[in-house]
């Protein structure tokens, strides 16, 4: 069991470069757990797309349809003191500060590729492409 952020479900299931790795990620530990955030997050995404005319409405839709689907019953919530002790002790968003909260919660480790939560919490967060070993 692992956390993601927002950004692994985007790479999952929009095709992009990163797809593939957020592939791998799944097949290595298919059990994704999510702070409840994860989904204005990532309509936010999806809007930025469809708004860009990268994504159909269709496609769209589709996509968060999947991901719920993906997600259902591996959403957690996450005090607001916690985020709020994590946000205000290091430089990341209180947003990011959710999923490394959960983590931390579950005592699981949070696959990213967010540099900055990287790199404020090395003991929680795990880049992408270490998690798959590429």
């Amino acid at each position: 069991m692992i956390v993601v952020d927002t950004n692994i479900i985007c790479y999952l299931l929009v095709t992009g470069k990163r797809t593939p790795e957020a592939h791998k990620a799944l097949e290595k530990d298919p059990f994704w757990v999510v702070p409840h955030l994860w989904r204005s997050e990532f309509c936010n995404v999806l809007t930025g797309y469809v708004r860009k005319n990268l994504l159909s409405w269709q496609d769209a839709i589709n996509n968060l349809e999947h991901a719920r689907r993906l997600l259902q019953g591996k959403e957690y919530y996450v005090s607001p003191n916690r985020i709020l002790e994590l946000a205000v002790n290091s430089t990341c968003t209180a947003y990011d500060c959710e999923f490394v909260a959960l983590a931390r919660d579950l005592g699981l480790t949070l696959v990213t590729v967010d540099r900055q939560i990287l790199a404020q919490f090395p003991g929680t967060a795990l880049a992408l492409e270490e998690f798959v070993g590429s």
